[in-house]
């Protein structure tokens, strides 16, 4: 099992970045939201000149906010700072695009732009759809120190359901998730993906909390290094529930009614600027009263050392490659020292 981490990107936290390769985590996956975060390249290009074994990618870029002709040159720009070190994770925009009221790119323009991002990372020309237009594209300059595609860019597609990993099996070197760290979850997910898994990683985004022995999974050390990933995945249920009018899961019954009441409470003009504040980052005070014991169980990884390496010895075996931890702000160099210290050597 590889270790990454996800990175709420901010140009003050690359001391983290570079303390988490000392420790052994092998990617850095930075995140694309343009209205909550710093943005994403200018971070990686930073970290590009602060590491030197990690691997280094966006963690997930957003395809509705840029032209693929933009992600490939810019992810180029990256593996020119640091060669055969620089991945590319994509998606559709769930967060980046409801946060400026706007709907995730749709699936049949994902597959389109899949197509054109491979193309263009290779160093080719391809047909790029832009401003209703179809244009024959290239980068005209690749051989003078602009950008570079060699070594080869992977690419791991961001998908959830069943079309888009169909997309993710098609166009993709891997699979960037985050689904429940349940065994039979990450089973269920393997098996749709129609590829060997020696040509095909499987990545999923959670956080980790190492408990001591007899702690509680709500105590509070465990909420606050646990409870910004937790709710971040309310809002995401909530984010569906506006727009397909999806029921939430079952562990979030009991207080959702509270929940959407408290969201509604802000102007439905003005409610895209409310549902993700505090995103990954932090809880905030009018949300605590909703993460619930068992919302941190059924969204993060919280354990004693001994059951955190049995249950991802089990996640590997089930067929995850890789596990990208997200720790809260203010928790997140605590969390991957337990980590790096207290699970992976017992792996």
């Amino acid at each position: 099992m590889e270790f990454g981490i996800c990175v709420a990107s901010r140009p003050g936290d690359l001391d983290y970045v570079v303390e988490a390769e000392s420790l052994g985590f092998t990617h850095c996956w930075m995140a694309d939201s343009q209205m909550i975060w710093s943005d994403v390249y200018a971070m990686l290009a930073l970290a590009a000149e602060r590491t030197t074994t990690m691997q280094l990618g966006t963690g997930v870029a957003v395809a509705g906010t840029r032209p693929s002709s933009v992600t490939a040159a810019a992810l180029a720009t990256i593996n020119e700072l640091a060669p055969g070190r620089v991945f590319c994770g994509i998606g559709s925009g769930n967060t980046a695009m409801r946060i400026i009221r706007h709907k995730p790119m749709p699936i049949a323009e994902f597959d389109r732009y899949l197509t054109e991002l491979r193309s263009l990372l290779d160093g080719d020309e391809t047909t790029v759809h832009f401003r209703g237009a179809d244009t024959p594209v290239r980068h005209l300059m690749p051989d003078h120190g602009f950008v570079r595609f060699e070594p080869r860019i992977p690419v791991h597609v961001s998908a959830f359901g069943p079309r888009s990993l169909e997309l993710a099996a098609r166009h993709g070197d891997g699979l960037i998730s985050s689904a429940p760290a349940d065994p039979d979850v990450i089973a269920a997910l393997r098996g749709r993906i129609d590829r060997p898994r020696d040509e095909f990683a499987f990545s999923n985004l959670t956080t980790i909390v190492v408990t001591d022995d007899g702690e509680p999974h709500d105590s509070e050390r465990v909420r606050r290094q646990a409870g910004a990933f937790a709710i971040a995945a309310v809002h995401y249920a909530y984010d569906q529930y506006a727009q397909f009018g999806r029921r939430p899961p079952a562990h979030m019954a009991d207080f959702w009614p509270d929940y959407v009441a408290l969201v509604e409470e802000t102007p439905p003009e003005l409610r895209h600027q409310r549902v993700h504040q505090g995103h990954n980052c932090w809880v905030l005070p009018e949300e605590e009263p909703f993460l619930t014991a068992e919302l941190i169980d059924r969204s993060c990884l919280v354990g004693t050392p001994a059951e955190l390496a049995t249950r991802i010895a089990d996640l590997e075996a089930a067929g995850l490659d890789q596990i990208v931890v997200l720790p809260p702000l203010a928790e997140k160099e605590a969390v991957i020292r337990d980590v790096a210290q207290k699970v992976i050597p017992l792996l």
